[in-house]
């Protein structure tokens, strides 16, 4: 509460308050908002290059900096928190939290952990009709194994080891298997919205708002809820528009696309996630080359290399290749597109340099989350 009062005087940020607590900051068209265990989230303004993305992610930190230094308040960019325990972290008093956290228990083991000890960075993209939507889509959902594997940042929590390179993606497979994970539908040669609403039409929902207050809805799905409604309720499209949200496969449609596999991290390859998909999903010819790399994998090997990924990162192989070859073949076709679009800063730099600590780190055969562990022994 402090670090967002001190925001808004210093920095100009307006306050949105629920029940009297200050739960999030808008300033233009970027957000702060606080995750159920106090995880502190930048939801930035739409760019059109990575530059932009990055100047107002450099901003937050040294925004966030000036607040907290004086106070040793110390910032951790991991995709897990790494001392505290989840009893020990309270939850931020929002009223979707209350709905939330009981439906966690009861839909999977791990699910609070998610809400309280895990952190993402996102690469949000447009698209520009049903066709581009869903080839991006596939391409997302079929690289996840590799992203997850190259930004693999979460090997330690509750003060120790945990056995994976990427503790928060093991999360996802048993917090809610009804909204998380891998879309077999998303391969399928005709995919289309009409496949993914349907999808989303069955899963349960978490909430309604009505008046400002959270109804609680989890034990319908949304097709029960539009069809028959509910305590006297019928559906909205903002309720639509809701349930959407709380839907987290690896990519998420929503009016734009969400890339959601990366785990949190350090501020220097915070952008790398953003540089990549910009590179590789922005040229058609790239996109098409990183599809490529993993069209060919039967639904059985997908599902064994994105489980396999969470604890091993770059090792697993599928037939011939490592996701260590893969990750930097990836790479070299983001690099590709981000020269051909040939944005470039006033020093005259495109947006290759925020691909190149991530080049750098795979060229030695290493994730984040292997220089973690280097550091831990």
């Amino acid at each position: 509460d402090f670090i967002l009062r001190e925001l808004i005087e210093r920095f100009g940020w307006a306050p949105e308050e629920q029940d009297g607590n200050i739960i999030a900051l808008t300033r233009d068209k970027a957000q702060i908002t606080l995750e159920p265990g106090g995880q502190i989230e930048l939801s930035g303004e739409p760019c059109e290059s990575i530059h932009c993305t990055y100047a107002e992610f450099d901003q937050h930190i040294r925004e966030l900096l000036e607040v907290t230094e004086p106070l040793g308040i110390i910032f951790l960019g991991l995709g897990m928190q790494p001392v505290s325990r989840l009893e020990q972290i309270e939850w931020v008093p929002k009223q979707r939290y209350r709905i939330m956290a009981p439906y966690m228990l009861k839909v999977g083991k791990l699910g609070q952990r998610m809400m309280k000890q895990t952190a993402t960075v996102q690469a949000n993209i447009d698209y520009s009709d049903e066709k581009d939507a869903m080839a991006k889509f596939r391409t997302g959902m079929g690289l996840a194994p590799v992203l997850v594997a190259m930004f693999a940042n979460s090997p330690i929590c509750d003060g120790q080891l945990n056995g994976y390179r990427s503790f928060r993606e093991h999360i996802w497979t048993d917090t809610d298997r009804n909204r998380s994970g891998l879309l077999k539908f998303a391969f399928a040669p005709e995919v289309s919205f009409v496949h993914y609403v349907e999808y989303a039409l069955d899963v349960p929902m978490y909430f309604i708002v009505r008046n400002k207050n959270y109804i609680d809805m989890t034990s319908v799905t949304f097709r029960q809820f539009l069809t028959s409604g509910y305590n006297g309720e019928r559906a909205t499209i903002e309720d639509w528009n809701d349930h959407l949200t709380t839907l987290s496969p690896e990519t998420r449609i929503k009016r734009y696309l969400e890339i959601r596999s990366v785990d949190s991290q350090p501020p220097d390859l915070m952008p790398a996630l953003s540089a990549l998909v910009k590179g590789a999903f922005y040229d058609n010819d790239c996109l098409q080359a990183a599809w490529d790399l993993v069209k060919g994998w039967s639904w059985d090997e997908r599902m064994q290399v994105y489980l396999d990924s969470h604890r091993d990162a770059l090792a697993p192989r599928v037939r011939r290749n490592s996701l260590l070859d893969l990750a930097r073949e990836l790479v070299a076709i983001a690099w590709e597109g981000l020269r051909r679009q040939n944005q470039v800063n006033d020093l005259g730099d495109d947006e290759t340099i925020y691909l190149k600590p991530l080049k750098d780190l795979l060229s030695q055969g290493k994730c984040p989350a292997d220089v973690l562990l280097e550091k831990w022994e």
